[in-house]
């Protein structure tokens, strides 16, 4: 995958970046680019795609920022993630095939079945 020419490419490098940043309260490319498992090089093209949109700004030392936008569309995806992920270990997948599957599910899924989702997952909270 060279650069983010889909949502989903978008998703995962805004979805990695966010959790990067959370995990070691900064993110480089190179983060990136080993957490994805992709090229430096198709990662720096993914990183001024990105720029372009207004997703994440690249400072001089190399670190990444995401922009509000960048943050907003990160934080959404992330928490479909983190829900499914959830949802599918609830039902008793085991946990590397929920994380995997989520991945998978959270750039298909439509908000409304997302939100019947939420749903029934607090209520499942609740008992």
């Amino acid at each position: 995958m060279a650069r983010p020419t889909t949502n989903q490419s978008i998703e995962d490098y805004l979805e990695a970046i966010l959790v990067i940043q959370q995990q070691n309260g900064h993110c480089r490319s190179v983060d990136v680019a080993n957490r994805l498992g992709f090229t430096k090089a198709s990662v720096s093209v993914a990183v001024g795609n990105l720029t372009r949109m207004d997703y994440l700004h690249k400072l001089a030392d190399g670190n990444l920022v995401l922009t509000e936008a960048g943050r907003t569309y990160a934080a959404s995806v992330l928490d479909k993630h983190r829900l499914l992920t959830g949802a599918l270990i609830r039902i008793g997948v085991s946990e590397d095939v929920a994380d995997a599957d989520a991945c998978k599910i959270e750039h298909d899924i439509s908000e409304e079945t997302f939100q019947r989702l939420r749903e029934w997952y607090a209520k499942y909270d609740e008992n």
